[in-house]
């Protein structure tokens, strides 16, 4: 079909009608050498460019004496904890008090035979334990803040039983540690006198 009389003819055939004369078509961004967008362009490349960031960093000394470094991987290949990254952000930033009840409740959970070694009776143990275990049910009462609740509470006899042989696992250790300083300090003591009488003698 030949053109009309009024159609302009510096205007492209497909160019929509509606399109206001002045106002350029959006072309996408192009990489001046390449010719591909420059977007893709960027995106292909910032894998390289992290490593090469990370190669000069290393070559900078930047990761030499970072905490942990030639040690093995503490805990590595122990029972698995679902909660391992709580406890060691808890034990790493050492939060206290503005934890959700039920992770400060995992957190006094964990502590609790440390807590309990240092107690000297049985009866200080009881009110220890005791007053554990009315937190976890009280937190149990009241409305979910935070992770679910999944703290229960110790039995308290049992807990009592399990301080006192570890108690007398203790003291057991110590008198060994005395018992065997005295037999070197004893057996020091015997060999002086040779020793000295071999000094005199040369």
């Amino acid at each position: 079909m030949p053109d009309s009389e009024d159609q302009p003819r510096d205007r492209p055939r497909d160019e929509p009608r509606d399109q206001p004369r002045d106002q350029p078509e959006r072309a996408t961004e192009l990489d001046a050498r390449t010719g591909r967008g420059a977007a893709a362009a960027r995106i292909q490349h910032q894998a390289s460019w992290v490593d090469q960031q990370i190669r000069v960093a290393m070559a900078k000394g930047e990761f030499d004496d970072l905490p942990g470094a030639g040690k093995p991987i503490k805990d590595l290949g122990s029972q698995h904890d679902p909660d391992w990254w709580l406890k060691k952000l808890v034990e790493r930033e050492q939060i206290t008090g503005v934890l959700p009840p039920s992770v400060q409740l995992r957190k006094e959970d964990a502590e609790l035979d440390g807590r309990l070694d240092t107690l000297n009776t049985e009866a200080a143990v009881r009110r220890e334990v005791e007053e554990f275990n009315g937190r976890v049910i009280a937190a149990r009462y009241r409305l979910p803040e935070g992770p679910p609740l999944v703290t229960m509470p110790r039995d308290v006899e049992h807990e009592v039983a399990a301080w006192r042989d570890r108690r007398t696992a203790l003291l057991e250790r110590r008198r060994a540690e005395a018992a065997r300083r005295a037999d070197a300090a004893a057996r020091e003591a015997r060999e002086a006198p040779a020793r000295r009488r071999r000094w005199w003698r040369r």
